[in-house]
């Protein structure tokens, strides 16, 4: 008997293209971020206006998303009766409490923790799905995927300093709530886009999303200077990063299983390590460190990957038929 072959957002190879397109985007963000901050005249330490940044910048994601989606569909995408709350829920995980805790979090602690931490959102995402929403199977496979996934983060982010076992609430603890509030937002977009146009939901959340964050961040006094046509190119672009690979993972979220596509997430830190080392010449772009870690982290992949037994969803109704 033939297998039914799979639809093409299900194919290995598609998966892994559109999944990697993401987290190359994600990844240029790293430097995009620093310029930024450079051409704004916004401090390394100023909450509030990086706040106000990330608002402005997300509310532009949103209107994009919604214009190139309504384009590409020809029709105006619009939420349905019942959508409101999804966008909500979507808005304040992935945009809202991710992203305030993560700049609070970077002033109290260091750059090289902030990104290990950061990395913990896969393994966060896979203990979710599997043992609170119980719609994946937990595998010896998909854990240690997960755990070599997650030194290679580990290593790419080790250069001898910056890296201690020192632990503050509000700077390591932090950025965990943020990377936990990125995971659940993962799943919660797995199980809203059943019914929904992941374009959409992703199109509104960040443009309420980015009202909340600029407002939080010019209600405590964040403010932007510093405008100019380079400033505001590279604001735009920002904005497309955003718009972009968010509604593109939300489509592969839509039609695979969560841990299959957020393992890749594991390559958001890899990539950015390399453009911030060829734009802003940080580091050693091709020192054995992140080849040493890009190798952990495609054995990770592989492994999360290996079966499709191992990505095998379980519904609510097989679960109360059983």
């Amino acid at each position: 008997m033939n297998e039914k072959k799979k639809p093409l957002l299900q194919q290995p190879w598609m998966v892994c293209l559109c999944a990697l397109v993401c987290t190359a985007l994600w990844g240029s963000a790293f430097p995009c971020v620093k310029t930024g901050y450079a051409l704004f005249q916004i401090g390394s330490a100023d909450a509030a206006s990086q706040l106000l940044f990330a608002g402005i910048r997300f509310f532009g994601a949103g209107i994009l998303a919604l214009l190139i989606g309504s384009i590409g569909q020809r029709q105006i995408l619009r939420p349905k009766r019942g959508s409101l709350h999804k966008i909500v829920i979507l808005s304040l995980f992935q945009t809202v409490i991710q992203y305030v805790f993560f700049y609070i979090s970077l002033a109290h602690t260091t750059g090289v923790k902030g990104s290990i931490l950061q990395g913990t959102s896969v393994l966060f995402s896979l203990l979710i799905v599997c043992l609170l929403f119980r719609t994946e199977r937990l595998t010896v496979f998909k854990s240690l995927g997960c755990v070599i996934g997650f030194a290679g983060i580990i290593l790419v982010n080790f250069n001898g300093a910056g890296l201690n076992m020192d632990f503050q609430f509000i700077g390591e603890g932090f950025m965990m709530l943020s990377a936990l509030s990125g995971s659940f937002s993962a799943v919660f977009f797995k199980q809203f886009s059943k019914d929904e146009n992941p374009v959409m939901l992703s199109g509104f959340q960040f443009l309420l999303g980015g009202i909340i964050l600029a407002a939080i961040g010019f209600a405590c006094g964040g403010r932007l200077s510093g405008f100019s046509v380079s400033a505001v190119l590279l604001l735009l672009y920002m904005a497309f990063i955003s718009a972009a690979a968010y509604s593109l993972w939300g489509i592969l979220l839509k039609h695979n299983p969560v841990s299959r596509v957020t393992v890749f997430g594991f390559t958001i830190q890899i990539f950015g390590v390399l453009f911030s080392a060829l734009f802003l010449r940080e580091g050693n772009t091709f020192g054995w460190q992140t080849f040493a870690a890009l190798a952990l982290v495609c054995i990770g992949i592989f492994l999360v990957n290996k079966s499709p037994k191992l990505t095998h969803t379980v519904s609510y109704e097989d679960r109360e038929s059983a």
